[in-house]
This record gives structure tokens, C-alpha cells and sequence, in this order.
């Protein structure tokens, strides 16, 4: 009985910023507007990891408003982004749980000037 190889995974990890407005229950800050969510989301294509990002965050009670992509690790490095260590481990743990990540949560607020 010979090992079978290991099938590589065709799942790549996909770096969103994701816009989000005001839904009740959504457990952003008082008096916030919005928020800006940094995710890192697996997926065959940033198509799915997009998708699938929207809808964990609607279920999660959030309104998504508008998603940007920033593509993978890989393609990040090709264009010079520098990636600090904890930001590569958020990426592989959404790549080994085959999950959504939210790195990072940044509220928005109204300016009353």
C-alpha cells in the first residue's frame, strides 16, 4: 500500500478592507457610523473569499457596503507591501481553518464640525 500524495489545496487567502454602515445589533462602537474591517478571507478566487466574507459578516448582524480586495499574500509581496509577522500569521490560521479573519476593526464617526 503505497501513500497517496497530498493533494494541494487550491484555497489562497485573500486580504479585504470591507466598509461597513450601521445594523442594528451590529456591536460597533456608540455612536459610529460605520466601520472599516481588515479581513483575510480564503477562497479559490478573491470572487469566493469575497462572498463568502459578506456573508459571515451579515450574519454576524453587519451591513457590508463595499469590499476591497488587495489580493494575496503573494501578489501583496510582488507589489512591495511590507507584512509584519502577526498579519502572516492571521493569513495562514484563514487559510488552515479555512476561515474569515478580522484582523482589524476601525470605526467611523460623523464629523460634527
Amino acid at each position: 500500500m503505497t501513500d497517496k500524495p497530498k493533494k494541494k489545496s487550491r484555497q489562497q487567502v485573500f486580504t479585504l478592507l470591507v466598509e461597513v454602515g450601521r445594523n442594528p445589533g451590529d456591536g460597533l462602537p456608540k455612536g459610529a457610523t460605520g466601520a472599516a474591517l481588515m479581513c483575510y478571507a480564503s477562497g479559490v478566487d478573491e470572487a469566493e473569499a469575497v462572498r463568502e466574507t459578506v456573508v459571515i459578516l451579515k450574519h454576524a448582524d453587519m451591513a457590508p457596503l463595499d469590499v476591497t480586495g488587495y489580493g494575496t499574500l503573494e501578489e501583496r509581496l510582488a507589489e512591495g507591501h511590507d507584512i509584519a509577522e502577526d498579519e502572516r500569521t492571521l493569513m495562514t490560521r484563514a487559510l488552515d481553518e479555512n476561515a474569515v479573519i478580522v484582523a482589524q476593526m476601525t470605526p467611523f464617526y460623523e464629523d460634527k464640525t
